[in-house]
């Protein structure tokens, strides 16, 4: 059942939703969270479609805000609030409400979100695409207990990654990091499977993708080890190489949905890891709605860390932190002999600096 409102208010809202419950015979509330999603009307079809699948596993009442781009100043001036309403069949499972926002009204969303939650309910914000800077600080992601992005939709994916590094709040999540569920389980059961100490890992996968950085940034905080990232042709992720003192560990999906594991004195096996839609993605993050700390650690353990750490650390055999320290004195080393380089050619009396006096003097430094 659909019920259209044009220049309507959240009280007129409220008493449609009431209304087609009953029409349809179902006044009861039987819903466990409000799933607000802040889109555009490009993306708006798709994302309500996956959160229209989700409602099964989840049943929820499913918020659309969609701000409207005023194209006259009169219309920027002018606040409109256009609703459609969807209960039964229409809706799957729970219920949908689509909000068009125009004008001054859009700047306020959150005004118009507020009396159309459900009491005492969760409440999860997702954007599937243009997500804010700092979700928490948004005034609609303050709203929620779980703030789901998806840095795959940024222009710039690893550098959103950083961005969201800065700005992490309990509750924020990511279907980047979603789409790896299935590969850090297996990684997991298959290094239960040996006795051996973990001492390198490759990870391999598409330019841009940030599922793959956010793997490598977790293998890199869990096992302590370096972690390089290498670049393949995809789809998405495709390999996991692991150096043990037992031989490799490797988990090689060429195709997106058929992996091999192997591992060195047993057997090659195939690993069903299919690449998921949007839809068991947003199930899976309704599911648990408390702070996910392992993603927080892989988050702030940092892209900068990684990069560098994939040489540098294998040098050292030590942390991130050993190999800046390493990079400091090297460029301290260089400094001093580049200046009495200098200072030996203007005098003409002193010699060429040794290594092993460049560094006593970089040290004192």
């Amino acid at each position: 059942m659909k019920i259209d409102l044009t220049d309507t208010t959240a009280g007129e809202i409220n008493k449609a939703l009431i209304e087609g419950r009953r029409a349809i015979g179902t006044p009861a509330v039987g819903m466990v969270l409000t799933l607000v999603i802040v889109t555009d009307e490009e993306n708006a079809y798709d994302a309500l479609r996956a959160a229209s699948d989700a409602s099964r596993e989840h049943p929820s009442r499913t918020l659309v805000v969609i701000r409207r781009v005023s194209r006259t100043p009169r219309d920027r001036t002018t606040s409109r609030l256009d609703a459609e309403v969807r209960v039964g069949a229409e809706a799957g499972t729970g219920e949908t409400v689509i909000l068009r926002l125009y004008g001054e009204v859009s700047d306020h969303a959150d005004s118009v979100v507020l009396p159309l939650l459900l009491p005492d309910a969760p409440v999860v914000v997702w954007w599937p695409v243009n997500a804010p800077a700092a979700p928490a600080e948004d005034p609609l992601g303050a709203l929620a207990q779980r703030r789901v992005t998806d840095t795959y939709a940024a222009e710039q994916p690893v550098r959103e990654l950083a961005a969201r590094a800065e700005t992490y709040t309990p509750g924020d999540t990511d279907l980047a990091w979603t789409r790896i569920t299935p590969w850090r389980s297996m990684l997991a059961a298959a290094l239960d499977q040996v006795d051996c100490e973990v001492r390198s890992v490759e990870v391999e996968g598409e330019e841009f993708n940030p599922s793959c950085e956010l793997l490598a940034m977790w293998l890199a905080d869990r096992l302590g080890v370096p972690v390089r990232r290498s670049l393949s042709s995809g789809p998405g992720l495709t390999a996991v190489r692991m150096e043990t003192t037992c031989g490799p560990v490797v988990l090689d999906r060429a195709d997106g949905a058929l992996a091999n594991l192997s591992i060195k004195g047993q057997p090659g096996r195939a690993v069903a890891l299919q690449r998921r839609d949007t839809a068991e993605l947003i199930a899976e993050e309704l599911r648990r709605l408390d702070p996910d700390d392992t993603y927080a650690a892989a988050l702030r353990y940092g892209v900068e860390r990684l990069s560098m750490g994939a040489d540098a650390v294998a040098t050292l055999g030590g942390a991130p932190e050993q190999a800046a320290e390493k990079a400091a004195q090297d460029e301290a080393v260089t400094e001093v002999a580049v200046a009495e380089s200098e200072a030996g050619t203007e005098e003409g009396e002193a010699e060429r600096p040794t290594p092993n006096s460049l560094a006593r003097k970089a040290a004192s430094k």
